[in-house]
């Protein structure tokens, strides 16, 4: 367990043994669902910990050419790559290092097929099943008009040639029931294509290391469709799954104020440091404290940056905060790292990893960071 008061302020600070749980976990489904599970980038990109991620996944997918080289350097395994659309002066680079690629339309299929084939990049296309159980449209990547993928409309079967791969994104945080609904209507508008393929990928929201997951469904799920679809191999791409719950952004109390309630100034930036906070939006949650101010003192956890909305919402605690106090918000790795800026200059979290009992510091930021953003 780690020992808050051992790590400096700001930072994100991630436990590896619970990683390791994480991976486990993972790795169980691969063996017994005879699919590969890749890490998600965009998801999960702290690159200290892929040695480590490495040995218990087949490899990593990338959404653009910078997570693509990130990966490629930093794990060393297979890499896939997806994105909505590639650039002419990036393709070349791209297929050098990828194992993997999946083409979000037919026209970049066409523009960028010599180059793919003579690279022997394995080419997918993204396919978009028209159904999702999403409920908050910014993370529906199915929803209508989507720009995700091909529906079974604009589906182009005469441009399949060379194309070894259909992939397939709809889920968000999600359960195997969700992808079980999925799979059918992917399987009812484009099955016909599948038993052609070499792979399918089955994309991420899996949240497979969440307590409540079922785990066993996800295994019949995907034994199920290897025997319908025998030589067609299966691939996952969770990646807040692989960071789930394995560490904590700690944060200190600069000021307390007051106006009507009492409000806690911290010495980070929710609208630098935990974005997906006021986009999603969600509360998230706070060690040893309360949101529905069931504990006696009660204060509104702020931001120090200028933005009005800065704020994470109010909490409740069993002694009083002061200066100084340590707020420790929970699940900070996955997502909520690779979203972060340096909005308004405040101070940048440090980043730290917390392994046999002590406190690792990874990296620390501070004005030359900040200035090289700029120009």
């Amino acid at each position: 367990m780690i020992d808050y008061s051992a790590v400096p302020s700001p930072c994100y600070v991630l436990e590896e043994s619970r990683l390791v749980y994480n991976l486990e976990i993972l790795n169980k489904v691969q063996k017994q669902g005879n699919a590969k599970v890749i890490c998600a980038l965009k998801g999960f990109s702290f690159w200290k910990t892929f040695p480590l991620i490495s040995h218990y996944l087949s490899g990593a997918t990338a959404s653009s050419l910078n997570e693509l080289l990130l990966a490629s350097q930093k794990m060393g395994k297979e890499v896939h790559v997806c994105a909505p659309a590639y650039r002419d002066d990036e393709i070349e680079l791209i297929l050098s290092h990828a194992s993997h690629i999946t083409f979000n339309s037919f026209s970049q299929w066409t523009r960028f097929k010599k180059r793919t084939l003579k690279k022997k990049v394995s080419a997918g296309i993204r396919i978009n099943p028209e159904f999702s159980t999403v409920d908050v449209d910014l993370y529906n990547p199915a929803g209508r008009y989507s720009r995700l993928g091909v529906t079974i409309k604009e589906f182009k079967p005469e441009l399949l040639d060379g194309i070894e791969g259909l992939h397939f994104h709809a889920l968000c945080e999600q359960n195997a029931d969700a992808l079980e609904t999925v799979l059918e209507k992917v399987e009812a508008n484009f099955g016909e294509w599948i038993p052609k393929m070499k792979w399918i990928n089955f994309g991420g929201g899996h949240h497979i290391t969440r307590a409540d997951y079922d785990i066993q469904k996800l295994v019949k799920i995907l034994n199920k469709f290897h025997k319908k679809y025998p030589g067609v191999e299966i691939i996952l791409e969770p990646g807040e799954a692989v960071g789930w719950q394995t560490g904590e952004l700690v944060s200190s109390v600069l000021d307390i104020m007051h106006n009507e309630i009492n409000i806690a100034i911290l010495d980070v930036s929710i609208s630098a440091h935990m974005p997906d906070c006021l986009e999603m939006p969600y509360r998230p949650m706070v060690l040893n404290s309360d949101m529905v101010f069931i504990k006696p003192h009660k204060y509104r956890l702020a931001g120090n940056s200028c933005l009005a909305g800065d704020v994470a919402g109010d909490y409740s605690f069993d002694n009083p905060l002061e200066v100084g106090s340590r707020i420790v918000f929970l699940d900070m790795i996955h997502y909520t790292m690779v979203k972060t800026t340096f909005f308004n200059g405040v101070k940048h979290p440090s980043i730290g990893i917390w392994k046999d009992k002590k406190f690792h510091l990874v990296r620390e930021f501070g004005y030359d960071e900040f200035r090289d953003r700029l120009s």
